[in-house]
């Protein structure tokens, strides 16, 4: 059973709230210095110049000073429970800029994606947690850019586990 707080489980039932939920994405990559951190709600203006929203949130060892969630205009779909399929989620970028699109086709390795959703009013009370998700594709066209994230693909581990080396299984090789 999941455990929601008694702020979201009122959000909720209730007919109408003033709760808002925030979806927020850590995305890691070997060639990347820090995470990116992003936000789906303009929580808290961030900078006038450059003008910046986002949500400061200690999720995921963020320092809510120095590392904030940035906003970015997106939408997200969260992991299914489907009991025969893998979890996979979508984030829908807006397409503001036709660099993204280059920098989506730059990587080879899947970058690691941790998702969290909390409440606008408690941002560092975690609803729920999806982590060590993997962005497996991403297609998109000249509004919007779609990412799907999902567990890393089962094909991508080894079979057997163990190598056969010299080291591993010495009696095969005397």
């Amino acid at each position: 059973m999941r455990r929601v707080s008694l702020n979201a489980r009122s959000a909720a039932e209730a007919a109408t709230t003033d709760e808002v939920e925030i979806a927020l994405f850590s995305i890691t990559h070997p060639y990347l210095d820090a995470p990116v951190r992003l936000s789906t709600d303009p929580t808290e203006r961030l900078s006038v110049e450059p003008l910046m929203y986002g949500t400061r949130s200690a999720w995921d060892g963020a320092d809510p000073v120095t590392d904030p969630y940035l906003f970015v205009l997106a939408s997200a779909e969260l992991p299914s429970d489907q009991e025969d399929a893998p979890a996979t989620a979508t984030i829908v970028l807006e397409n503001v800029d036709n660099d993204i699109a280059a920098l989506l086709r730059s990587f080879t390795d899947l970058p690691v994606v941790n998702m969290a959703v909390v409440l606008a009013s408690s941002p560092d009370v975690v609803e729920v947690e999806y982590r060590d998700l993997r962005i497996v594709g991403a297609e998109g066209d000249a509004s919007e850019i779609s990412l799907q994230i999902s567990r890393r693909p089962i094909e991508d581990e080894t079979v057997p586990m163990d190598r056969f080396t010299k080291d591993r299984f010495p009696g095969l090789f005397r």
